[in-house]
């Protein structure tokens, strides 16, 4: 059973943490409490990790022959030949129904992002779609999951309305960025064009350089929106921009590495100064959430000559 749990990647289970940010604005903007949502929240969670494992599951069995040209994923079950087809297949049917039974225990949205979600995996690695081997898209569709997990969290426990668009084209466009530097990260040690290119098809078109300005581009896409945000719906919360940015720049060096955390995310949590950062962001924004700084209102207040 070991490489069949292993393909699953319950250690990628920690993504859903992007879940988090909409349980916090659900608790902040309507009257639900952290106790009436509690129950809701962890099925929601249980739902969404066992929909990712699904997409897990069928994206290792179908790039099992491009893995085998990359010098790490080489020894995953599925390029290593350690599974059978009616396994994984049946693996994926398993996962997809307890996650949905799980889903068709909270609201109608909810149940409505985890089919998505389930289709984005079909999108990302089934012929003949397969984004992930067109050059940007890839980046793209695979980063839609972000506003998807957010949603999910917000629709866990919120029914009748949805968050603001601004903060879901932020959140889109935030991990456009992390994945652009993965990509870059990747690219980078892998050290030979051609190779990378049989790995992955999209690196036949990408360069270093082409990389870190798409990288560039979805960092400047998230902050703007971020900033609509923050500016429209708490002015005080603009304080935390800086930190924000300090984020950006920091994973980016993080991504130059040799070796570097942002191939593998669920080994992030070795870089406990910047997860120690992370905390701090968070701490800071809930500092703003509760203190109010009127004085800080002209800087949306038109001048008046």
């Amino acid at each position: 059973m070991n490489p069949y749990l292993k393909i699953a990647r319950i250690d990628h289970w920690f993504k859903n943490v992007f879940m988090l940010p909409g349980f916090l604005l659900a608790w902040l903007l309507t009257n639900i409490t952290i106790a009436e949502s509690l129950v809701p929240a962890v099925i929601a969670v249980l739902s969404t990790c066992l929909i990712a494992s699904a997409n897990y599951v069928i994206n290792e069995w179908l790039d099992a022959e491009y893995d085998r040209h990359h010098p790490v994923k080489s020894s995953r079950p599925s390029a290593a030949g350690q599974i059978q087809a009616r396994y994984v297949f049946l693996e994926y049917i398993l996962l997809i129904a307890a996650g949905l039974f799980l889903a068709l225990q909270l609201h109608w949205e909810f149940v409505v992002f985890s089919v998505i979600l389930l289709s984005m995996g079909v999108i990302y690695n089934v012929r003949p779609m397969r984004s992930k081997d067109r050059v940007y898209l890839d980046v793209l569709s695979e980063s839609v999951n972000n506003p998807l997990r957010l949603l999910l969290g917000w629709s866990a426990l919120v029914s009748g309305s949805l968050l603001p668009t601004s903060i879901l084209i932020a959140y889109w466009m935030g991990g456009a960025f992390l994945m652009a530097v993965k990509r870059y990260a990747e690219y980078r040690s892998i050290q030979d064009p051609e190779r990378a290119g049989l790995y992955r098809r999209s690196f036949r078109f990408y360069t270093e350089r082409t990389l870190l300005l798409s990288a560039h581009f979805y960092a400047i896409n998230s902050a703007f929106f971020l900033a609509i945000f923050l500016i429209k719906y708490r002015i005080e919360l603009l304080l935390s921009f800086p930190l924000f940015a300090v984020l950006f720049v920091w994973y980016l060096a993080i991504g130059m590495r040799p070796h570097s955390a942002a191939q593998d995310p669920e080994t992030l949590y070795r870089e406990r100064g910047f997860i120690a950062y992370v905390f701090f962001i968070v701490l800071v924004v809930m500092l703003l959430l509760v203190v109010d700084l009127p004085w800080l209102h002209f800087l949306v207040e038109p001048l008046r000559y």
